[in-house]
């Protein structure tokens, strides 16, 4: 399907399996290659989507010393917006409740920033979505976070697993932005790279 990457070895900066399955989703083969400890500190006057987007660049910047012409490397950094501030990923299961209480019966924005990058030439991108929780119940709540333990993911929670068959209303923009890369974003750089 993409003749003109077969000369590339693409690199996919992420160890996240959302992501990995997203992109084996369109038959780009590619390897997982992480580097350790990136500062994903960001300054405090960034807001909503420029936080990721600056992530993102940030950590492909890390990487420009590895790149040469016939490599790629994708970078990605996915946060919840919420009431003007970032849910990250929680620290322990009572953050991860506590975060889920706070999206429960509201609308709440996904950004994804994504830098694709080789040695000469730099895309980059963000994508959001508007998510719409129903109002969820403790019960609820302390189920998902003990059974699915979403402790590896921004605002607490997957999707794809079983909160978001049950709490999800709506997505205005990319379901797949909301697992973490906006796919279709990415296959479109990718198609005219």
């Amino acid at each position: 399907m993409f003749p003109h990457l077969s000369t590339y070895t693409v690199w996919l900066a992420s160890q996240s399996p959302r992501r990995q399955e997203l992109l084996r989703g369109i038959d780009i083969p590619f390897e997982v290659n992480v580097l350790p400890d990136i500062d994903e500190s960001f300054p405090e006057e960034l807001k909503a989507e420029a936080i990721p987007l600056f992530l993102a660049k940030k950590k492909g910047d890390a990487y420009q010393s590895l790149l040469d012409e016939k490599t790629i490397v994708i970078t990605a950094d996915t946060i919840v917006w919420l009431d003007h501030r970032v849910l990250g990923k929680p620290q322990d299961e009572t953050d991860a409740m506590n975060m889920l209480r706070q999206l429960s019966g509201r609308a709440h924005y996904v950004y994804t920033g994504v830098s694709v990058r080789s040695l000469s030439k730099q895309v980059d991108f963000v994508a959001d979505s508007e998510v719409r929780f129903a109002q969820l119940t403790d019960e609820e709540i302390h189920y998902y976070v003990s059974t699915y333990r979403p402790m590896d993911k921004a605002g607490s929670y997957g999707v794809q697993e079983w909160i978001g068959y049950i709490a999800v209303e709506s997505i205005q923009g990319s379901f797949y932005n909301v697992m973490g890369l906006p796919i279709h974003q990415l296959y479109e750089v990718l198609k005219k790279w």
